[in-house]
């Protein structure tokens, strides 16, 4: 089954595309255009891969975040709800505590994700910057997907 898991970001959310025929996932950033998500790029992205489902970190506002990045986070997690939805690919949310749970991945040490991510799929390019976390985040949750049967 094709599914896409992303980790969502007002600039900095990323996405991987995990193929039915066996290959290693796929990687990348979300796309941005002026320093916003580009829907229409996302879009274009989702009707050429065709997912049958998707699974999207279920993300809140962060304590002492400001209103302008508050407002930008919360506009780029709509539209990727939004393309996803049009598109008529299922959305499954997953709490980031789930997904940590099942790698045994405790506190917010963003290094150990990513270290696993980099164990899991060697194969894989893009995870060994610090900023590649998005993507490494993305890789396990569509990993966890796969692995508990929460997409079908």
């Amino acid at each position: 089954m094709r599914i896409i898991a992303i980790d969502p970001g007002a600039v900095s959310g990323a996405y991987a595309l995990f193929h039915d025929d066996g290959n290693q996932p796929w990687v990348n950033d979300l796309p941005v255009a002026d320093g916003q998500m580009d829907g229409a790029e996302f879009g274009r992205l989702v009707r050429a891969f065709g997912p049958a489902a998707a699974v999207v970190e279920r993300v809140a506002s962060m304590p002492k975040q400001g209103v302008a990045s508050t407002f930008k986070f919360g506009m780029a997690v709509g539209i990727i709800h939004g393309v996803l939805l049009s598109n008529e690919v299922p959305v499954h949310l997953v709490p980031p505590g789930t997904w940590k749970r099942h790698f045994k991945l405790t506190g917010t040490d963003k290094d150990a994700a990513r270290a696993l991510a980099i164990r899991l799929y060697p194969a894989v390019q893009g995870l060994h910057r610090k900023k590649d976390q998005g993507r490494a985040d993305a890789l396990l949750m569509g990993r966890w997907a796969l692995e508990t049967g929460a997409v079908s």
